[in-house]
């Protein structure tokens, strides 16, 4: 009876723990859905800001920026770099399988990757599992932030890219980098690096200039400066959103499977008790019939 209650248990407690990776499945989803629809209309803006950027960049470049009173080092990349600025995202929470894991390693790959290099990097995190990951590997932070990735908005990302924009500018880094899990389809994620900064113009708008936005030299420098602010920080707020659908898709997958896993276990369990208890009730037959022939 003690083996047969100790089944009971195990089985209460795995359909316990189905109904909340099922209630976490369906949250998530539902997380999903609206996060989706934001980083596709937020790609979009994306995709037009880089284009406007980088035309009218590459038609100043025709010029001389620095002649603008533009730092030319925006848009040139620098053959002898010695210091990296590198931004990751991961999540703050757990529970979404592989999605950290991937970006962390990811980071790690990077920044061997340059140290081996003989270069400086600086690393600004943002997510409490990266973050917790790289300290507990004795790896310096430059910067951390917690609870942005779960929660992103614009005035998020502005605060964390205008500290990193300023170090550019005034000579700190060399370069900026921004690593993370974006969201590919329902079932697949995929590693994004962007270098941020300095912009390339060739791989943006080709070799040749082909806009038909036209600018007087003269306001160049404000219409950069406005769109550089602009390119920057939102670049940023985008990857945290593309950054959260991942997590989301993540998860989604995970509870999915652990769900599933519950309900193998429990329905395992069911099929051990049945025996469990099938072995009890033909032992009490077997002393019952054992004891009444004992009494003839």
């Amino acid at each position: 009876m003690a083996n047969l209650k100790n089944i009971q248990r195990k089985i209460k407690s795995v359909q316990n723990t189905g109904k909340i990776t099922r209630a976490m499945k369906l949250v998530s989803t539902a997380k999903l859905k609206r996060a989706e629809e934001l980083a596709k209309s937020s790609r979009e803006y994306a995709s037009k800001l880089n284009e406007v950027l980088s035309n009218i960049a590459c038609n100043v470049n025709k010029y001389d920026i620095s002649g603008f009173g533009y730092d030319a080092r925006l848009f040139k990349k620098n053959e002898d770099e010695k210091v990296v600025d590198l931004i990751f995202i991961t999540s703050d929470k757990g529970l979404c399988g592989g999605f950290n894991a991937q970006t962390i390693k990811a980071v790690k790959n990077l920044y061997l990757k340059l140290k081996n290099e003989g270069k400086t990097v600086r690393i600004r995190g943002i997510g409490r599992k990266g973050i917790d990951n790289l300290r507990f590997n004795q790896i310096d932070l430059t910067e951390t932030n917690i609870g942005v990735s779960g929660a992103p908005s614009y005035e998020k990302a502005q605060k964390i890219i205008e500290k990193a924009f300023a170090d550019f500018i005034d000579g700190k880094t060399d370069r900026v980098v921004i690593i993370y899990n974006g969201f590919k389809s329902m079932i697949a994620q995929e590693i994004r690096q962007i270098d941020l900064l300095p912009v390339d113009l060739e791989s943006a708008a080709g070799n040749s200039c082909q806009s038909i936005i036209s600018t007087e030299p003269d306001d160049s420098k404000i219409i950069l400066d406005s769109l550089m602010q602009k390119y920057i920080e939102f670049n940023l707020y985008y990857s945290l959103i593309d950054s959260l659908a991942a997590e989301h898709a993540s998860r989604v997958q995970a509870m999915d499977a652990a769900n599933r896993n519950a309900k193998e276990m429990a329905n395992s369990l069911t099929v051990q008790y049945n025996k469990a208890r099938q072995e009890s009730i033909t032992t009490e037959l077997t002393e019952i019939i054992s004891g009444m022939e004992s009494l003839k």
